[in-house]
């Protein structure tokens, strides 16, 4: 069993500027007490998006113009700070499917290619150029080519990266781990089964 390969994303875009965005950041800590992820996506970057009071902020993520943007394009280490998997959990539930960053925290985007969120690398010369895009066209349709490393947007194209083992996963469909553990159940079972101390 495996899951849907992806070989591009294509969806409308949204810049949230800064460079060392953190996972606490992205999803702050005291959201975390939850049983499972559901819900997350309401407190995606909740305090750089709301005041005290709950009201919004200035915020391009709150701008009724990208409203349907489910690509994220942001600077350099995003998702650095603690290895929390909430991060990711809570981008993929607000609905975006893919972040264009200059680079990524380790861990975070071990977390986000086994959720099936995509995370490419593109300069910081063409990702300003694509944010300006974004900014002129809010409508406009960006859409991630990974089998061949390139990020298309109104008529042109920039070169991006991933990590191969990252890439493979997601053009074979073979990135979410528990799908390989569900495919061994019965194996799981069998192994289990003959244990002394399953026995009892």
């Amino acid at each position: 069993m495996s899951s849907t390969p992806i070989k591009k994303v294509t969806g409308k875009g949204v810049f949230v500027p800064g460079d060392d965005i953190d996972t606490d950041r992205i999803i702050p800590a005291r959201f975390m007490k939850c049983i499972t992820f559901d819900g997350l996506g309401e407190y995606l970057f909740h305090d750089v998006r709301k005041t005290e009071s709950g009201e919004d902020k200035q915020h391009n993520l709150n701008d009724p113009r990208f409203a349907q943007a489910s690509i994220l394009v942001s600077g350099n280490n995003f998702g650095c700070g603690s290895s929390r998997e909430h991060a990711p959990q809570s981008i993929l539930r607000a609905g975006y499917n893919a972040v264009i960053a200059g680079s990524f925290a380790e861990i975070f985007f071990g977390n986000s290619t086994n959720l099936g969120v995509v995370c490419v690398i593109a300069s910081d010369a063409d990702r300003e150029i694509i944010a300006s895009a974004i900014e002129a066209h809010p409508e406009l349709e960006i859409t991630i080519d990974l089998e061949n490393h390139k990020i298309f947007y109104g008529g042109q194209s920039v070169p991006c990266e991933i990590k191969q083992g990252a890439r493979d996963s997601l053009l074979s469909g073979n990135y979410d781990p528990l799908d390989e553990l569900l495919e061994g159940a019965d194996e799981v079972s069998k192994t289990a089964g003959a244990l002394p101390y399953m026995q009892a």
